[in-house]
């Protein structure tokens, strides 16, 4: 499986307790089209124990996650994730500030206008001052 890099370093469970999510840069080595995006590392899930409903924090897919781009997800699976390179560019504490980065970073490389090069093809948020906190 091809790790996670974050800062030149392998990036392992142990460092995620404090962060919310995280956001990406996977390349494509062969042909040099890259995806940005993000990843949360923990969902909530509520589960009923006795009758009371309970919110409990469970840990994503993260380490095994490869975007939500379906052609980005195929190519890994014919080409093979060697030929992959995934990128943490920022950790975030919280979700608006992961939003914002996200959009922020697919803005600054115009991954909508450049289709040769990104497999983005979608770009969205609705982010208010009040969720960005740098």
């Amino acid at each position: 499986m091809v790790m996670w890099i974050y800062q030149n370093e392998e990036f392992t469970e142990d460092k995620i307790e404090k962060y919310i999510g995280y956001v990406y840069l996977i390349t494509n080595k062969l042909t040099g089209r890259k995806y940005i995006g993000k990843k949360l590392f923990w969902f909530s899930k509520t589960r009923t124990i006795k009758g009371k409903k309970k919110k409990e924090k469970v840990l994503s897919d993260w380490p095994t996650y490869w975007s939500s781009s379906e052609e980005l997800k195929k190519d890994v699976k014919e080409l093979g994730e060697e030929n992959f390179t995934r990128e943490i560019i920022h950790l975030c504490l919280f979700k608006g500030t992961l939003s914002y980065l996200e959009l922020r970073e697919q803005m600054d490389a115009r991954v909508l206008e450049k289709q040769d090069e990104w497999y983005n093809g979608f770009v969205g948020g609705k982010i208010h001052r009040s969720h960005v906190k740098l």
